[in-house]
């Protein structure tokens, strides 16, 4: 996979997406940190979850997700209240504003990202097009995926 002219493709690959990750995310940044705006988009797309269950999605430990649930109830982004089933665990939804937030958020990254891929010579944009289910195929089997 190595050579000298591609250099470490696996290192390179993982320090471009990590860096335009990172860069995408400060665009429009909200104040919140990146473990609430992430939870805060779960809960968007999964609807209402077990704050267990959110924690296991986002890989945190379950009192790193409880400290970002707190936060966000707070801010009111999220409605918690005790699951009927057991009622030692807790059922944590987006609230409107919310899902205002993470629409606005997604918007700007998008925007921005938008922008950039305009920026890119005709030729190299098309070749990253074409590269986009590469990469998804990369997802395949993650827990992410």
């Amino acid at each position: 996979m190595t050579t000298s002219a591609d250099g470490d493709v696996p290192a390179r690959l993982y320090l471009a997406i990590g860096r335009l990750s990172r860069s995408l995310r400060r665009s429009g940044s909200t104040g919140m940190g990146h473990g609430s705006i992430s939870a805060l988009s779960t809960l968007s797309g999964a609807g209402t979850l077990r704050l267990g269950d959110l924690a296991a999605k986002e890989g945190v430990a379950a009192p790193t997700m409880s400290r970002i649930v707190a936060g966000l109830v707070d801010s009111g982004f999220v409605n918690r209240e005790p699951d009927p089933a057991d009622r030692r665990a807790w059922l944590v939804t987006a609230t409107e504003e919310g899902e205002r937030v993470v629409s606005s958020v997604r918007s700007t990254r998008m925007q921005e990202l938008s922008r950039r891929l305009d920026g890119l010579p005709p030729a190299d944009r098309e070749l990253l097009i074409k590269s986009i289910p590469v990469l998804e195929a990369l997802l395949v089997g993650t827990p992410e995926a």
